[in-house]
């Protein structure tokens, strides 16, 4: 089903009004087998049936028995990380993202959140698409990193508290920077590309960018970053925001539109825009957006790469490697960097806790992922983490002790390519 698809319901008998239930199609496809269960983070952590994806598949139907959402009903769905590992392991090809997207849609239309829920979801969605507004904010993150502020919200807030603690380390001058909107390539052109710069990502992660553009112009692409749009919708698909994700959607169509290839960095907002088919209808530009590991993976390499002396350990963002299957590209650049030894932590396929926003919403959950899958990754022994979606590399920064560096994969082969040490 499309954007505006309408199945009939029966009013005052279902808790899913028609635009765009959760399918009764797919919710039959699910045969209660099991295979998810230990997949799934939230099961893994508190054993409830409810808190399973087949378990929440069970709430979905119950939504057509039942003449309106109740808050245990509302928790169980808001609790899921929507990590898709359950879509990885499903033998039976159970559409659970879809499921997920349409369920949350209902519940954010249809489903009357406490006062303080409210605002403080609606302060996240005023805030983090928004990179004019972050950038705003960044001189107070810096000055409370210096002055250890973070710890100073008290506990008992803690949404605000977990929001503050949170904040990642990033210069002013970083937060300001301005890519080119077009850089040539290196050599003989191969072909033009355009980039999404996003919104967090430009902001914090504003490197990540500029080492994308270093690399694609490296290999001999022209490299085009558009300012617009400020945001790719992903972070409020995810969430339930569906209008607006459509507005942003539209935005990033209208922005890209002329471009036959359109690379990503950030897992989550590849994930989102080659969802556009099912958002908003438009599977023709979806198909058009690259993952930039996928990308690259998928052309022969032209510039050198230098030695890069290094043992590093490769988390999987879940939005890349379970949402859109990409898991051997990243590592198969990565192995082509000389002298980078790449390890493999325990758990690989369990989320670290990120999953969008869901580490501001559901923060004790969040915690208890986040500090799991440090563990994880430094009994490792690694010198350093590469993560490949700024959620991740901000959550598991926020709980690795010792702290350990956190590198986008494409940074450390833009400096490979460059010939920089790390």
């Amino acid at each position: 089903m499309v954007e505006g698809t309408e199945v009939p319901v029966v009013p005052g008998r279902t808790a899913w009004d028609g635009n765009r239930p959760p399918s009764a199609a797919l919710i039959g496809d699910c045969v209660h087998c099991g295979f998810c269960l230990p997949a799934c983070p939230t099961y893994s952590l508190w054993q409830e049936e409810m808190d399973s994806p087949r378990g929440r598949i069970q709430l979905m139907e119950l939504g057509y028995q039942t003449p309106a959402l109740s808050s245990e009903m509302v928790s169980h769905f808001d609790s899921c990380l929507g990590c898709m590992a359950c879509v990885t392991a499903c033998p039976s090809g159970v559409r659970y993202d879809l499921l997920l997207q349409e369920t949350k849609a209902q519940i954010e239309r249809n489903f009357k959140r406490r006062l303080s829920d409210r605002v403080f979801r609606s302060l996240i969605f005023a805030l983090f698409p928004h990179p004019g507004r972050l950038r705003a904010l960044v001189p107070l993150l810096v000055m409370q990193r210096r002055l250890h502020l973070a710890g100073l919200v008290p506990r008992r807030f803690r949404r605000l508290h977990a929001m503050a603690a949170l904040s990642p380390p990033v210069r002013i001058s970083a937060a300001w920077r301005t890519l080119a909107a077009v850089t040539p390539a290196s050599g003989p052109r191969r072909g033009t590309v355009a980039i999404l710069q996003g919104c967090v990502q430009r902001v914090f992660f504003a490197g990540v960018n500029q080492a994308t553009i270093d690399v694609l112009a490296a290999e001999g692409y022209e490299v085009h970053a558009p300012g617009a749009p400020r945001c790719c919708g992903s972070l409020q698909q995810h969430t339930g925001y569906e209008e607006d994700a459509r507005a942003c959607a539209r935005e990033t169509v209208a922005a890209f539109d002329r471009y036959d290839t359109v690379v990503v960095n950030a897992a989550g907002c590849g994930s989102g825009m080659k969802e556009y088919g099912h958002l908003i209808g438009d599977g023709a530009f979806a198909a058009r957006v690259k993952d930039v590991h996928e990308f690259l993976a998928g052309i022969e390499p032209r510039a050198v790469r230098h030695p890069l002396p290094m043992r590093a350990v490769y988390h999987d963002a879940c939005h890349l490697a379970h949402a859109q299957g990409i898991r051997e590209q990243p590592r198969a650049l990565l192995a082509g960097i000389p002298g980078l030894e790449l390890l493999s932590p325990a758990e690989a396929d369990m989320c670290c806790g990120s999953a969008g926003v869901y580490n501001l919403l559901e923060p004790k959950a969040a915690g208890e992922l986040g500090r799991r899958k440090a563990a994880n990754l430094l009994a490792t022994g690694a010198d350093a983490v590469i993560s490949a979606n700024p959620g991740c590399s901000i959550q598991v920064s926020r709980y690795m002790y010792p702290p350990l560096p956190v590198h986008h994969p494409i940074e450390l082969l833009a400096r490979s390519v460059r010939g920089e040490r790390v």
